[in-house]
């Protein structure tokens, strides 16, 4: 399939877009991770290419073919995505966080796999880098950095205050935990937010259109 003309006007942009879930070792058979299939994420890298930018993908360990004209780094743990999403920020006018990366890491990873003997078995875990933040704080002229928050409860309110923390120009809510969107499911509904305080609120639809939309949205300031 052919890459879209862009239309007159538009700037041609590099799009940096993380995707799917994190994977923190535990020992060799066994991992911690979430229920992020990386559908939105390539989804809006598909659509970005399409409309003629050049996407890197970055994303964890997913079951889906990757988008035609996309560039794709693939990575395992927390730390792998932020090496690589420091890599390709550098260069690239609009990052996309789609990615559900994990928040913690096993402290400790045991070479040997932990056999089963206790009743109770504890891991302790430590925090992985913050890296929408720390792009947040280091910050490009002219960049647009975009977040996701996958919430499960007081939905808006929580994206906006992780909108602000981190120091985001949009950031898009959408609800987890259920059955017709999200995580696996090839819908979704979301609400985009403004770092000025618009609220856009897309209703149940399929990624895909979803993706359009929101990328049609967050290159205003570039493309518009």
């Amino acid at each position: 399939m052919q890459r879209a003309v862009r239309k007159m006007g538009e700037k041609h942009m590099k799009i940096l877009i993380t995707a799917g879930p994190t994977r923190e070792k535990i020992d060799p058979v066994r991992f911690i991770s979430n229920y992020s299939s990386g559908k939105m994420g390539y989804a809006l890298a598909e659509v970005a290419s399409k409309k003629g930018h050049e996407v890197t993908l970055v994303s964890g360990s997913v079951a889906i073919a990757p988008p035609k004209s996309v560039k794709i780094v693939q990575v395992e743990s927390a730390a792998d995505m932020a090496r690589e999403v420091r890599r390709f920020a550098k260069s690239a006018d609009l990052i996309i966080m789609a990615a559900a990366v994990a928040d913690y890491t096993p402290a400790k990873f045991a070479k040997d796999k932990i056999k089963k003997k206790d009743e109770v078995l504890s891991i302790k875990l430590k925090k992985t880098e913050d890296i929408l933040s720390n792009l947040g704080k280091n910050r490009k002229k002219g960049r647009i950095l975009v977040g996701f928050a996958a919430e499960t409860s007081d939905l808006v309110r929580n994206a906006e205050l992780k909108l602000e923390k981190k120091n985001l120009d949009w950031i898009v809510a959408n609800e987890v935990g259920k059955k017709d969107r999200g995580f696996s499911s090839d819908n979704n509904a979301a609400t985009l937010i403004s770092r000025d305080g618009k609220r856009i609120r897309f209703p149940l639809q399929s990624k895909m259109s979803l993706a359009g939309k929101i990328l049609s949205l967050v290159c205003e300031p570039i493309v518009g």
